[in-house]
């Protein structure tokens, strides 16, 4: 082995690091019945207990690794002798999972990994009875790079970066490039530097020299990676920067950002067939959906946003050559998605007087606008006293000489717990009465009702600097509507009568909703109205907006989780309502988690999250009148920060076509928790004169 210099080692010491916490994640999914692994748990040491979104993130990756291993056996069972090579195997079980389902009668598993993390795998097998006796040993190891030698497992410890060094080792552990062989790659490839490879002329990635080795050697192979994607929208910038922090950059990322640069990259380097999926497509094509369900109902969820994002920023890719029949285990069985044209671009800029308010960074809030020039956000997940947290305080905004401000208000609330929801929506009804309705604490909440809040009528332009908050005592036949969260609340009329109507979302007892509930203002009477028409698929974080006395919504996440393009209008009749279909031409991209606006017999999306990366939704412009429906990205040259357009509120402000974005973010799985740090203007003028 080479001597490598000390900041070799170093850097060599934290791409391990992120191996055992991947084990460890790895295991928590597998105790929660995500994966069915009997062996993690001897292999990853420490027990650590991961949030259900980790969970949900090892099990689309463990699951992807083994739909496609398993297809290469299946496709090879005929044959005498095969072979797999896991690159950067660490901690691994698949060789013991394989062994103890019967599946590797002819085929023999090579893991290769750094020399310490070799021989500490080495020594926990011969330490454990369970593992040793599945592998058996023929007492070969100790042979230089070879830490453990079975019939059909050989262990060895090199540096991957190292091509003469590796291809030594295998060939002294007897692997024959002649019979079909397997390479997985499983989050390994991008964590290796720039730098001249022998018998490469140019300057290639080590990683490229690798793909390219196993296809120039192997006449007979299949490649298995799973990386990550799309460095340069919010998300990817947040995990990029999480990497660099950890010492771990993702090398390959800048030259193959998206999934067809991964596919030129294998065709360019020998091999003859090569197809990628994102695991949000994985997930839809390739698990069948009773194994969907199963996983969705494992442990309460509720962050299908970052569940989304983490699945549109990671891929596998399957190549081969030289396959008879050929290997296509990753055959998509429904449209995959393509690009979205964009029709144009809006400015984002920062609202100067609002940065550096720390109660302004949330996100499952909700902004209202209680008066012209005066904004009431409320609840949701961000910082306060220092600390991240649910957000007890009321913030006010307003605009003072063009302007705009604000402020902590007081609040006059009995119980504390009632402010600290999220997911949540609050009507104002006058300038001195606004009511919330629903919203959660915990995925397991059972619902927390309705709140009354009362501002002074006195108040000046400024708003109001203390808000009463009472607890509305409901009619039996009214409660429903209030134990819900991701739903909407919007006002219509009704034979000249104000309503509120309540529509869709979720509970802690049903992962989405499709009912709707008539509520009379301002008592709160649940009054019962006929609805006619084609009733819209159940649905949550979807967008309503008043219309004409009536309520359009727009988009959302439906029962499968799987976003919807949905419009539809809530349209009064003589004796009651009709729900009607809106055709926007071309379709609606599907997306949830957005907001909406109608401004002059338009109806303006703004952000979300859909499966079409690597754009992200901006906003989005549908004619009520023709359907034309066109998309507009947002020019962030201005901003710092990765802006990310989920989890937001915003309010249109029609005397100056802006509109006024209000927090965002999330969870950014385990890369860190991103929330927008200041409010945001975006300017539409020059989008709704053009349309």
């Amino acid at each position: 082995m080479l001597v490598r210099s000390g900041s070799a080692v170093s850097l060599s010491r934290q791409v391990q690091d992120t191996g055992g916490s991947s084990a460890v994640s790895k295991c928590s999914a597998a105790a929660r019945g995500y994966i069915q692994d009997r062996f993690l748990r001897l292999l990853a040491g420490r027990r650590r207990r991961r949030a259900p979104l980790i969970h949900r993130g090892y099990y689309i990756r463990a699951r992807a690794v083994d739909h496609c291993v398993q297809d290469f056996l299946l496709k090879t069972q005929s044959l005498p002798r095969t072979q797999i090579l896991s690159l950067g195997a660490g901690f691994d079980s698949l060789y013991f999972r394989l062994k103890d389902m019967g599946l590797l009668h002819h085929t023999v598993v090579y893991e290769v990994d750094f020399p310490n993390v070799a021989c500490q795998k080495a020594t926990l097998i011969k330490g454990i009875k369970e593992l040793s006796a599945l592998v058996g040993d023929t007492g070969g190891e100790g042979l230089g790079a070879i830490t453990f030698s079975g019939d059909d497992y050989k262990l060895l410890g090199v540096d991957l970066s190292e091509l003469s060094e590796l291809e030594r080792t295998l060939e002294e552990a007897g692997l024959n490039n002649e019979i079909p062989t397997l390479f997985i790659a499983e989050v390994v490839l991008t964590y290796m530097e720039n730098t001249r490879s022998a018998g490469f002329s140019s300057l290639a990635q080590r990683s490229d020299a690798l793909i390219q080795w196993a296809a120039e050697h192997f006449p007979r192979a299949c490649f298995l990676l799973y990386e990550q994607v799309h460095p340069e929208d919010p998300f990817g910038r947040v995990m990029q920067q999480h990497f660099r922090q950890l010492n771990t950059a993702l090398h390959s990322l800048a030259q193959y950002p998206d999934c067809k640069a991964q596919q030129r990259r294998f065709l360019g380097k020998g091999w003859t067939e090569c197809s990628v999926m994102d695991m949000n497509e994985f997930f839809t094509c390739c698990i069948p959906e009773d194994e969907q369900q199963r996983v969705q109902t494992l442990e309460p969820f509720d962050e299908y946003e970052e569940w989304h994002l983490k699945c549109s920023h990671y891929f596998v890719l399957a190549a081969s050559k030289g396959m008879e029949p050929s290997w296509t285990p990753l055959s998509p069985s429904v449209t995959v998605p393509g690009p979205v044209g964009m029709a144009g671009s809006v400015s984002a800029a920062v609202c100067a007087r609002l940065s550096g308010i720390p109660g302004l960074r949330r996100y499952g809030h909700h902004s209202v606008l209680i008066k012209p020039n005066v904004i009431l956000t409320m609840g949701g997940f961000g910082e306060e006293d220092g600390q991240h947290c649910r957000v007890r305080n009321f913030h006010v905004l307003s605009k003072h000489a063009g302007h705009w401000e604000a402020v902590c208000v007081a609040q006059n609330i009995p119980d504390k717990r009632w402010g600290e929801r999220l997911y949540h929506t609050v009507s104002c009804l006058s300038d001195t009465l606004a009511l919330v309705v629903g919203g959660r604490t915990s995925p397991l909440s059972t619902g927390l009702g309705m709140l009354w809040l009362k501002f002074p009528k006195t108040c000046d332009a400024s708003g109001p600097d203390d808000v009463a908050v009472e607890l509305v005592s409901l009619q039996p036949a009214a409660e429903a509507a209030a134990l819900r969260w991701r739903h909407s609340t919007t006002e219509i009329t009704f034979k000249g009568e104000q309503y509120l109507f309540v529509y869709g979302g979720r509970s802690a007892l049903e992962p989405v909703l499709g009912d709707w509930h008539f509520l009379h203002a301002p008592e709160l009477s649940y009054t019962a109205i006929a609805v006619e028409g084609p009733v819209p698929e159940s649905r949550h974080s979807h967008s309503a907006c008043s219309w004409e006395g009536g309520v359009l919504i727009a988009g959302g996440l439906g029962a499968a989780e799987q976003p919807l393009g949905s419009v539809f209008l809530l349209r009064e009749l003589e004796h009651g309502f009709q729900w009607q279909t809106i055709e926007t031409h071309p379709p609606l991209v599907p997306r949830y988690s957005h907001t909406a606006h109608v401004h002059e017999g338009k109806l303006l999306l703004v952000g979300g999250v859909w499966f079409h990366a690597p754009s992200v939704p901006g906003v989005t412009v549908i004619d009520l009148m023709t359907g034309l429906c066109l998309n507009y990205g947002i020019n962030v040259e201005h901003l710092e920060w990765p802006l990310m357009l989920h989890n937001h509120s915003s309010v249109f402000l029609p005397n100056e076509k802006k509109l006024l974005v209000i927090g965002g973010g999330g969870n950014c799985f385990s890369f860190g928790t991103h929330l927008n740090p200041e409010p945001v203007l975006l300017s539409l003028s020059s989008i709704l004169t053009s349309h």
